[in-house]
C-alpha cells in the first residue's frame, strides 16, 4: 500500500510554496535538513538522501528558489496487538529553517502528507516527536515509550540462580556482515511478537553496521554476538560497546547495550548472562528496553539497576481509518465499547461501536448508540497499541466518561499482555 502524490501540486501559505522535490533537488533539500537539525557543519547526505527518495514523498517548503522547510514520509510496516501489521506512514526529517518559523509551513505539509496517506487507505501515520508540544494538534498522541537502565555491577552479583538455560546453546561474536544477514533474519522473525515495532529495511542494516557511513554521526564497530540454539538456529543477539576507563590501576569499563533482540527467555537470560561477567566492565547501560522488560528481576539485586535518563515517549501516532486499525488488533477480554472522536481534522471524528469477540478479535462500525466514552484524536492514538491505559488517561482529563464506569470496562478490552515498543528511530 503506497501513497499517490500528484508530483505537480503546489501549495501556498504566507508567500511560500510547498512541493515536491524532484530527485536532482535531494542534494539542496539535504543542506536544508542539515541546517533545520542546527547541523551546518556536517558533510553532504545526498547519496543517501537519493536512496530514501521517492516520487511525491519528500516535500520542501520554497522561498523563491531557495528551501527553507523540510519533510518526508515512506511506508513501515507496523506490528499491533496479536502479532498483524498494518501499513503506517512513517514521517521523519520535519524541519523548519530559523528564519521561517511561525508561518504555516509545518501544518501545511502535515495536512497535505496525512491527506496523501489517508487517501490511499494507510491505516496510521507514526513518527518520533523530537518536542512533545508540536504533534498533538495532529492528532498524533504518545504511543510507545523507551525504557532503558543503568546497572550497576558492585551492587549485583550477576542473574539471579535458577534462571532457564539453553541445553546446547552457544553464543558466538560475529562480524558486521554477517551480523547485516543474521540480524535481519532475526528481527523479521523477532518484529511480529512486539507490539509497536517496525520493519527495518536493507539501508537500516547498512547504517547500523557501518557499510553505509552518513556524515555527522561517525561510525565506530561495535561488538556484535548471536545467540544460538542447539541446532544452530540463531534466537538473539546484542550489540553493544566498551569504553575504556579506568580508576587508577584498576578497571571501571561500561557496557553500553546498543541493541538486544531474544526470542524467547532463555536465551534473554544467557545473553544478559553473558553481558553482565564482561571483563573489566563495572556499570552496563541499557539505552532502550521495552517498558515491561523484567530485566531489574532477573539480577540477584534489582536495586542495581536504576532507571536510564532519557526514559520518555518514543513513536507517537494517529489513527486515519479507524475502522481499519481497529479491526487489525486483538483485544484482552471480551465485550462492548462506544468512542465518541473529536478529531479537527476528520479522519477519525464520529461515534464508533467497538464489539470483542471472545476470542479477542474486534469489529469496529460506526453507531448512533450512545457514547461510553468521549476523546480526541491524540488519546486515541495513544491508547490504539496499549502504551497507554483508559482510566490514566481518564483521570488526566483526556478521556471523559459518558457512562460511569465505562473507563474500566474499556481499558480491559484494550489491554495487550505485552506493552507496546519500538527500539527504532527512522
Amino acid at each position: 500500500m503506497g501513497n499517490s502524490i500528484d508530483h505537480t501540486a503546489v501549495d501556498t501559505v504566507n508567500g511560500l510554496r510547498i512541493r515536491a522535490v524532484s530527485e536532482d533537488e535531494v542534494e539542496a533539500w539535504d543542506r536544508a535538513l542539515a541546517l533545520g537539525f542546527l547541523r551546518p557543519h556536517v558533510g553532504s547526505a545526498a547519496d543517501l538522501r537519493r536512496r530514501q527518495w521517492e516520487p511525491g514523498r519528500m516535500l520542501a517548503g520554497f522561498d523563491g528558489d531557495r528551501q527553507i522547510a523540510t519533510f518526508r514520509s515512506f511506508d513501515a510496516e507496523l506490528t499491533v496487538p496479536g502479532g498483524a501489521v498494518v501499513t503506517a506512514d512513517a514521517i521523519t526529517n520535519v524541519t523548519v529553517s530559523a528564519t521561517h518559523r511561525r508561518r504555516g509551513l509545518l501544518g501545511t505539509m502535515m495536512r497535505r502528507n496525512l491527506a496523501t496517506a489517508a487517501g490511499s487507505g494507510t491505516p496510521v501515520a507514526i513518527l518520533i516527536a523530537a518536542e512533545y508540544n508540536i504533534y498533538g494538534r495532529f492528532g498524533f498522541g504518545p504511543a510507545t515509550r523507551g525504557h532503558g537502565w543503568n546497572v550497576d555491577l558492585y551492587r549485583t552479583r550477576g542473574l539471579r540462580d535458577g534462571l532457564p538455560v539453553v541445553p546446547g546453546g552457544r553464543i558466538d561474536f560475529v562480524t558486521m556482515a554477517e551480523l547485516r544477514e543474521l540480524g535481519a533474519d532475526l528481527h523479521e522473525r523477532w518484529r511480529r511478537t512486539q507490539p509497536g515495532a517496525i520493519d527495518r529495511d536493507e539501508l537500516w542494516w547498512q547504517r547500523s553496521t557501518g557499510e553505509v557511513q552518513v556524515p555527522g554521526f561517525d561510525f565506530k564497530e561495535p561488538f556484535a554476538v548471536v545467540h544460538r540454539d542447539a541446532d544452530g538456529v540463531v534466537t538473539g543477539l546484542a550489540v553493544y560497546r566498551v569504553d575504556d576507563k579506568w580508576d587508577g590501576s584498576y578497571p571501571n569499563c561500561t557496557l553500553t547495550v546498543e541493541d538486544f533482540l531474544a526470542l524467547d527467555g532463555a536465551t534473554t537470560a544467557e545473553l544478559w548472562r553473558f553481558l553482565l561477567a564482561v571483563d573489566w566492565v563495572r556499570k552496563v547501560v541499557v539505552e532502550n528496553l521495552g517498558p515491561d522488560d523484567p530485566l531489574p528481576l532477573l539480577l540477584q539485586d534489582p536495586r542495581a539497576a536504576t532507571p536510564y535518563v532519557e526514559n520518555a515517549d518514543f513513536t507517537w501516532l494517529r489513527v486515519l481509518d479507524v475502522e481499519a486499525a481497529l479491526n487489525a488488533r486483538t483485544y484482552g477480554a471480551p465485550g462492548r465499547v462506544v468512542l465518541e472522536v473529536d478529531d479537527k481534522l476528520g479522519y477519525a471524528s464520529g461515534r464508533w461501536a467497538l464489539e470483542v469477540a471472545e476470542d479477542g478479535t474486534g469489529c469496529c462500525t460506526r453507531t448512533t448508540d450512545d457514547a461510553d466514552l468521549a476523546l480526541g484524536a491524540s488519546a486515541l492514538g495513544s491508547l490504539y497499541l496499549g502504551g497507554e491505559t483508559v482510566p490514566r488517561l481518564a483521570a488526566a482529563g483526556l478521556v471523559t466518561e459518558s457512562r460511569p464506569g465505562a473507563a474500566a470496562a474499556a481499558d480491559l478490552l484494550l489491554r495487550t499482555p505485552l506493552a507496546a515498543w519500538n527500539p527504532d528511530g527512522f
